[in-house]
Parts: C-alpha cells; structure tokens; sequence
C-alpha cells in the first residue's frame, strides 16, 4: 500500500509539473501570435502601450513621417480595440477583439486574406472576418451568420484562423471603415500600431536607428522578434501569470518530495535495525546509502511513468477544449528536463529520510 501511495505521490507531482512547465511553454508560444502574423520589418508603437492588446493610441502623422525615410516601402496602420459581441443565436455576450485595416493595404500573412470571397466579406459595410480558433463562447464559425458588436448588427463575411493567445479568446478583423463604424468614438488619424515594411536588401537596424532619430519621442520601434520578447517578458513578469506558473511548478516538487519523503522513512523506520545490521558487520553509510538512493530513483522511474501518461493526455483535452488557443506541447526536453527534476525530488527526500539510519550507533540498537 505504500508503494502505492509513494507511486501515487511522484506522478501526482510529475502531473503537476508538466501542467505548469506546459502552461508556460504555451504562454512563450502564444505571446507574439499576432505579431508573427503581421507582414511588417518594424513596429511602431506608444511607449505607454503595455502589450499588444492594451494599447495607445498615437498620431498617423508618424507613419507619414516614416514613410518619407528612403528605405521605407510601405507604412500601415492597425486599430485595435476590444467590442462586446453578443451572439444572437444565444445572445450570450463576450469581449472580442477587434484588429482594423485598409483593406487595399493588407497588412498580414494570413493566407485566408487572399480568398475573393474574404476580400469581398471584408470590403462589405458592416460585415466582419471571424477567427475560426475563437472559443466557443463567441457563437459558430459560420459565412452568414449574423451577430451585434458593439449593439451594431453585423455579418460574419469571412473566416481566418489566428488565435489571440492569452490576450484574447477570440479575435476579429474587419475593414479600417467598419471599425470606426463599430467603434464609434475612433478617428482614423489615431492609430494603435504602425506596421512598416522596409525595401530588399535594407539594413533594418540601420533604419530603426535613422526613424527613431526622424521621430518624437511619442513612439517606440521595434523589430518584430523584439516586440515577440517584449511581450513574452510582460506575461512573465508583468503580470502574476508568468509567476503563478513557476510557483506552481516549485509547490508540484514541494508536494511530491514531501510523499516520498514520508514513504522512506516509514520504510527506513521499519527496517532501521536490517539498516543497522549492515553498519555493524562492516558496511559503510555509503553502501546504506546506495540502498536507499536505489530505492528512491526506482520509485521515481515508477512514477514518472504514469505522471507522464497522464500528463500527455492532459495537454490533448486542454489543446482541443481551448481550440487551440492553449497550445500545449511535450517536447522531448521538456520530458528530460522533468524526468531530472523527478530524480532529484526523489533523491533528496530519500537522503532527508535515512539521515537517522547515518547518524545510529549499531551499538545502541542491539
């Protein structure tokens, strides 16, 4: 029964250990999710913007004023804001994200966006593109169907497949137009994010470094992979995600060391004086620690199995459950980076455990 329970302990912390390292992978994947969708060399952006889904708005005026420098192709703006969305089939209503452009300026890499028939739902007058990876709770991914956004009735026109990552659950694009339409209170000539494409063959940081001495200190500039790790750091440290996931991870071991250790010492209580018998016919602490350390990694072997069985089928339901917005991936490192946590958490409970076994006098016990 104790083996059981000890079993039970070591893949109860692998299980929780793989749920919170698999979170935080995800978290790493989904930060930049819709900056690598963006066909752009360079951002610009408010410096007081705190991520790419909580946004300040900044003067249009930059981007013509960047579009004048000589290694500039295209400069694009991008309106983001959240909408209520209320699904009329339900009329259950939820926060969506909203991204607006100039349709004849296309600023993504979505390959959806090059269909007729989603250039045409995205020219149309209140008519929307909807992302297929929103949750559930948005209503159905479906041409036609009509839903209010903002209490403005709308037409889903087309589908793409993006995903918001952990900013949004759903996301949606829509014509530079129809966003001041649903908006209401957004000019045009106030922008959340400047998309600037450089000519073949630029040197990007020599252009950032001429922009940013061409423009007010009302705007930041960055690299797409700058930006991608600008938003990665703010979910990590920034916000209480990043930390709950890492604390989550420390508790797992916390827990597991704390059943193992409880198992070897029944066990190193029980059989303390076979412990001591072997310490007065000449054997040495380190064979009676061999014993143990033995123990203790068989123990981990044992449970690190179903722990990553368990865990394996964890990241499937999260991944189809979330539509995978929440991609949640076992990588091979990862299994070897648990797999060396395990050993330790085994280890060090098994040495904490027989600490009486090393300092017993054999004289004292028989």
């Amino acid at each position: 029964m104790r083996l059981l329970i000890g079993v039970g302990g070591v893949a109860f912390a692998v299980l929780l250990v793989f749920i919170n390292l698999g979170f935080l992978g995800s978290l790493n994947e989904t930060a930049g999710v819709l900056y690598n969708q963006m066909d752009a060399d360079i951002f610009l952006i408010s410096p007081l913007s705190t991520n790419g889904t909580s946004t300040k708005i900044f003067d249009r005026e930059r981007l013509y004023q960047a579009q004048s420098y000589a290694d500039v192709e295209s400069a694009v703006p991008l309106y983001i804001g959240y909408l209520s969305w209320r699904d009329l089939a339900t009329t259950e209503q939820n926060l969506i994200l909203c991204l607006g452009f100039n349709p004849a300026e296309n600023p993504w890499l979505l390959p959806e966006l090059g269909e007729p028939a989603n250039q045409a739902g995205l020219a149309a007058v209140d008519s929307v593109l909807f992302d297929v990876r929103s949750q559930p709770k948005y209503g159905k991914a479906e041409v036609g169907l009509e839903a209010e956004a903002n209490n403005r009735q709308v037409k889903i026109g087309g589908l793409y497949s993006l995903g918001g990552g952990l900013a949004a659950d759903g996301t949606l694009l829509v014509s530079d137009q129809n966003f001041v339409r649903i908006m209401r209170s957004r000019p045009l000539d106030q922008i959340d994010l400047g998309l600037i494409k450089l000519k073949p063959n630029s040197d990007i940081n020599q252009a950032i470094a001429d922009l940013r001495a061409m423009l007010p200190e009302d705007v930041s500039l960055y690299t797409k992979s700058a930006l991608v790790e600008r938003e990665r750091q703010y979910w990590l440290k920034t916000t209480a995600v990043g930390f709950i996931f890492r604390l989550g991870t420390g508790i797992a071991l916390i827990v597991g060391a704390s059943i193992v250790y409880q198992i070897l010492y029944a066990d190193v209580t029980k059989n303390f004086k076979e412990y001591a018998t072997l310490k007065a016919i000449g054997f040495r602490n380190q064979f009676v620690m061999g014993v143990v350390v033995q123990e203790s990694l068989l123990l981990a072997i044992v449970g690190f199995v179903p722990g990553l069985v368990s865990s394996w089928a964890l990241y499937q339901f999260v991944l189809l459950s979330s539509n995978g917005a929440i991609p949640m991936k076992m990588s091979l490192a990862q299994i070897f980076q648990v797999a060396i946590l395990t050993a330790g958490m085994c280890l060090v409970s098994g040495l904490i455990a027989m600490r009486k076994v090393l300092a017993a006098d054999p004289a004292d016990v028989f």
